[in-house]
C-alpha cells in the first residue's frame, strides 16, 4: 500500500475523526500525482483530460505511474505534478480530483470544494516576528501528532538543512512556547522549511503559533545549548531526483493549465 492508501484507509475507518481527514489531505499535498492529459504537453502548458461525474468535472490523477497505465490500458500523455501544485492550478475552476479510480483501495472522488479548501489551508503560512530567546529546555507537553508530523515533513525536506532541534523556549518578555531550530539551512530554503514546520502543526490539528522557527549555524553557541536539551531531527541527504518522461516533475516550475 502507498502512503495515500494508508491515509485513506485510516480516514475511512474513522469518518468522524477530523485529524485522520487532515492527515489524508496532507499526504495528498505532499505526493507527486500523475494526471492524465487530453493532449501532449506544449512546453509548460498542459491540458488535463476532464471527466464529468455526477454533474461535476474531475481531473484523473494517480499516485503511481503504473496505476495510471493500469487504468488507461494504453499509451497516454500525462504530467507528474506535486499534489499541492496541482491543487493550486485547479483552484477556483470547479474541477475536482478523481484519485486512483478502479486501481487502488484509495480510489475516491475529491470534489472541487475540497481542492479549494486544501489550497486555502496550505496558504496559512508562517509569519515573521522578532523575539529574543533567553532559555531553552527539553520539549514538554507537545502532542505526539506534532512530533510525528514534524518527523514526516522534515524527512521530505532532504538537503535543505543539516538537522533541526525542537525545544521548549522562554523569551525575553517572559513568554513561553516551543522553538524548532534548523541548523545550517541552505541559503534560500528558509521559507520552505518554515512552511513545512507550519504545515506539520496545521495538519496535526494543532493551533498554529505554538511553535516558532529559528535558523542557526552549527558554530553558534545556541546550537550547542539546543544539542544538550532539544529533540533532534536529522534531515536526509538529497537523493538523485526521479525524472520520468513527462512534463511537470520539477516542483519549482509546475506546468500551467490551458
Amino acid at each position: 500500500m502507498t502512503d495515500l492508501d494508508q491515509a485513506h484507509a485510516a480516514m475511512e475507518a474513522a469518518p468522524e475523526d477530523d485529524n485522520a481527514r487532515l492527515r489524508f489531505y496532507e499526504r495528498l499535498a505532499d505526493t507527486e500525482l500523475f494526471m492524465l492529459l487530453g493532449a501532449e504537453a506544449a512546453g509548460d502548458q498542459i491540458t488535463p483530460e476532464l471527466f464529468e461525474i455526477e454533474d461535476q468535472r474531475f481531473a484523473l490523477v494517480f499516485d503511481r505511474e503504473e496505476r495510471l497505465s493500469q487504468f488507461v490500458g494504453r499509451a497516454a500523455p500525462y504530467a507528474g505534478v506535486p499534489g499541492r501544485a496541482l491543487a493550486e492550478m485547479l483552484h477556483g475552476q470547479a474541477i475536482g480530483l478523481a484519485l486512483n479510480l478502479e486501481v487502488a483501495p484509495s480510489a475516491m472522488l475529491i470534489p472541487a470544494e475540497a481542492v479549494d479548501w486544501l489550497v486555502q489551508t496550505l496558504s496559512h503560512g508562517p509569519q515573521e516576528t522578532e523575539a529574543r530567546l533567553t532559555e531553552v529546555a527539553s520539549p514538554k507537553g507537545l502532542p505526539e501528532a506534532v512530533i510525528t508530523g514534524l518527523d514526516r515533513k522534515l524527512a521530505i525536506a532532504a538537503g535543505l538543512a543539516r538537522s533541526a532541534y525542537l525545544a521548549a523556549a522562554t523569551y525575553e518578555d517572559g513568554a513561553r512556547g516551543h522553538v524548532l531550530a534548523f541548523v545550517d539551512a541552505v541559503a534560500g530554503a528558509e521559507n520552505a522549511l518554515a512552511s513545512a514546520a507550519s504545515e506539520a502543526l496545521t495538519f496535526s490539528g494543532i493551533e498554529a503559533g505554538m511553535m516558532d522557527v529559528l535558523f542557526i549555524k552549527a558554530s553558534d553557541p545556541m546550537a550547542a545549548r539546543l544539542a544538550r536539551v532539544g529533540l533532534r531531527f536529522d534531515l536526509p541527504e538529497p537523493e538523485t531526483p526521479h525524472v520520468p518522461g513527462a512534463p511537470g516533475v520539477n516542483p519549482e516550475r509546475p506546468p500551467k493549465l490551458r
